[in-house]
């Protein structure tokens, strides 16, 4: 029975976990969509849709469709494509120094 009672507090918390990134993504979508095409719009948009991977997959967790591990996997990797998206610059700049 405790077995079964933690199973259910953790899935409980993983839907909570993927209810906190649906409001996130559903309150920045109109920021997005007022962004001018481009650069920060592709941005914002490739960061959002990793939010709702990752969401996807703490629902999944919480069915029991994948395990702990995966759910830190996926977690992991969502981290590192966020990472990379933060990484990229919406303009190339050019730095001149007095030199130039």
């Amino acid at each position: 029975m405790a077995r079964g009672t933690r199973k259910s507090r953790s899935a409980q918390r993983a839907l909570d976990s993927a209810r906190i990134l649906d409001q996130v993504v559903e309150n920045q979508l109109p920021l997005v969509a007022r962004l001018p095409e481009g650069g920060s719009r592709a941005r914002a948009a490739d960061f959002l849709a990793e939010l709702v991977l990752l969401s996807q997959a703490y629902r999944h967790h919480a069915a029991g469709w994948i395990s702990r591990r995966e759910l830190e996997r996926r977690g992991n990797s969502a981290m590192r494509r966020l990472s990379s998206i933060r990484r990229r610059s919406p303009l190339s700049y050019t730095q001149f120094t007095e030199r130039d």
